[in-house]
């Protein structure tokens, strides 16, 4: 079992993007209709607003591969690239994401605790994330290493209103 994780540059930006739509679509494709995902997809994954986010210096991309495969990635923000006002003394895990086929391999685990040495070297006293309430696995698996859900806001899936429960773990 080898695991690698490799920071995103630009020019993996169609890589991605087709990681993104994969694990997105593998997710949550079950519970939400079709024009919702479709057109979550597009305004979130499409290559110009990828692209803009790469570019972001306050946030960061990076790829695991499980046996030199992606399997999936993760995404930090710091300061103005937070989806909500946390505070300098926060880091942001917007996305983590792994593949199906390679989920229950301690991928997440390892991606968390990239997010966290990340954290850590930034001085950064919590972290925190946002779950869809409809979750349970992921909402399970942030309490199991020390989430608290702190909050709540509402986020669009198409036209359908919905809300993530705010989970966050201070750093010690």
């Amino acid at each position: 079992m080898d695991i690698n994780i490799k920071k995103c540059i630009l020019e993996d930006s169609r890589k991605l993007q087709e990681i993104s739509y994969e694990t997105f679509n593998e997710t949550f494709k079950h519970q939400n209709s079709p024009e919702n995902m479709n057109a979550y997809l597009e305004r979130a994954f499409n290559l110009k607003q990828l692209e803009k986010e790469l570019s972001n210096i306050s946030s960061q991309f990076f790829f695991v591969y499980f046996n030199n495969e992606v399997a999936g990635y993760l995404k930090v923000n710091t300061n103005e690239a937070q989806s909500e006002e946390m505070g300098a003394e926060s880091l942001e895990i917007e996305r983590i994401y792994i593949k199906k086929k390679f989920q229950k391999h301690g991928l997440g685990k390892y991606l968390l605790n990239k997010a966290m040495e990340i954290a850590m070297e930034r001085n950064k006293k919590k972290i925190w994330l946002g779950v869809w309430e409809k979750n349970e696995n992921a909402i399970a698996f942030y309490k199991k290493l020390g989430f608290v859900q702190t909050g709540a806001h509402s986020f669009y899936m198409g036209d359908e209103g919905q809300m993530d429960f705010i989970m966050t773990k201070t750093l010690i």
